[in-house]
Parts: structure tokens; sequence; C-alpha cells
């Protein structure tokens, strides 16, 4: 069709975690118009027409707000453009006639479901164990009430824009969940409603954290170059101090 790029994509294929996976070419005359998603879309329509197994991906809201559909585009997450997920990505992005490669999440945290499509349960555990708030805080007008600053009420408003995709864990060679941590613990811990769980909160999420196999944290600033949401590292450093606050005052009550 006139307009239309012509790529060759190298999508990755695996059945599940425990068998092992590989690419397939997949040659491609798509609208540059078309989403990468959309893009999936056709691919699948004419799979299942000739009775072949569509590929198997994850998206929900398409509007770069659920955090499902995360794939990793000629090494990067989320693709080239930067603050972006992966169903904000359209083709007029490539070249005609470029080689792309799809791949899944990679991380020992993210166990392949099937195709580019991984658990990321993982992350919810995290929450579970602490990223709430329990305590009475009140109804409407009472949390109005209550005096916040507009430095302190932004920041808590950045951190919580975190979409829970995992592409910081893809992006890090360590597969570290240190960024998606630390926004969730952020969020809390600079408004008042948070204060009162906050050194349990950091202390059990950071442990579950550890416990589902995420890698330490080696500042090498991928995970906030690759967040489609920009979430930043300053959110790593207020989790290790309120981390490091925790655990003294917990040590001192011991005492």
């Amino acid at each position: 069709m006139s307009g239309n790029i012509n790529v060759l994509l190298k999508i990755w294929h695996q059945k599940n975690a425990n068998t092992k996976g590989g690419f397939v070419d997949y040659k491609v005359n798509v609208s540059p118009d078309s989403s990468f998603l959309e893009m999936l879309d056709e691919i699948n329509n004419d799979l299942e027409r000739k009775g072949e197994d569509p590929i198997v991906f994850e998206s929900d809201c398409r509007e770069g707000i659920c955090g499902t559909c995360g794939l990793v585009i000629n090494g990067e997450p989320h693709g080239p453009l930067r603050k972006i997920a992966t169903c904000q990505l359209h083709m007029r992005n490539f070249k005609d006639g470029e080689t792309i490669w799809v791949e899944p999440f990679r991380a020992k945290a993210f166990p392949v479901i099937k195709d580019l499509m991984v658990d990321r349960t993982a992350l919810d555990k995290i929450l579970q164990a602490g990223g709430y708030v329990s305590v009475n805080t009140g109804g409407v007008p009472d949390a109005n009430a209550i005096p916040i600053s507009k430095d302190l009420s932004s920041e808590a408003f950045d951190a919580a824009a975190c979409i829970g995709c995992g592409a910081c864990v893809a992006s890090c060679k360590n597969a570290s969940a240190m960024l998606f941590v630390s926004a969730k613990v952020s969020q809390l811990a600079l408004l008042p409603q948070g204060h009162p769980e906050r050194s349990k909160r950091v202390q059990a999420m950071v442990m579950v954290m550890d416990e589902l196999g995420f890698g330490s944290c080696t500042n090498t600033y991928a995970c906030e170059a690759e967040c489609p949401k920009g979430i930043s590292i300053t959110n790593i450093a207020r989790l290790n101090r309120e981390f490091f606050n925790a655990k003294f005052k917990s040590s001192v009550l011991e005492y």
C-alpha cells in the first residue's frame, strides 16, 4: 500500500518459562500511523486466518496508564522513545526496511508466561506488603483540612505517577526493582497520612522485594532513563533514608 513501510520483525516465541524460546521472523507492510500494538494485532489477525497460533502479548488501556504492555524493542524497554509506554509507540518512529527485535521483559522475578507476556505479580506482592495506608484518615473534608505544602504534594504526585510496568526492572543490569519500590514508598512517606506506618512499610516492602529475587541497585540510572513516567532516582535516595531510619528506630526500641 502507498505510504506504508516494510519492516522485518524478529519476535520472541516461548511456550512457557520452562521451555527454550527463540526468534521468529515476520515481514510486515504497515502504515506508519499504526501503533506498535496495532501492528501486532494485524499480524495476529493474519495468523488466526491461517489457523496458526497468535503472538501472545499483554495490553489493556493502550493509553500509557495501566502499565501492562511492556515489551523490549531493539534492546530498550518500551522502545526507542523516552517517557512513553509501548502502546504509545507508533511505526513512524521506524525506518522503511528496518529490522526490529521484540522480546519480553527479562528478569528472574518476571517468568515468561508465553511469548512476550511475563508474570509481573511480584510487583503486586511488594505492594501488598506495604503499599497502602491502613490507618483511619477520616473522610474527604478531614483530608482536605490537612495542610500539605505544594512542594511535598507535587513530589508525592510525581512518585504516584508510577504505573508499575516493570521497565525499570527490565532495563537494570541487576534486574533491580528499587525505582518501583522507592516510588511507592515515596508517595506515602511524603504525605502525613502515610507517616504512622512509614517504618513498617519500607521494611516490609524491601524484605519482600529481596525475597522475590530482584537484584540490588548500583546507580546506573538506566531505570530512570527507561521509565515511561520519568520517575526520578531521587526516590531511591529517599527509600534508602527511610529504610535506614526505620532500622535505626527498630534497633533503639529493641535495645
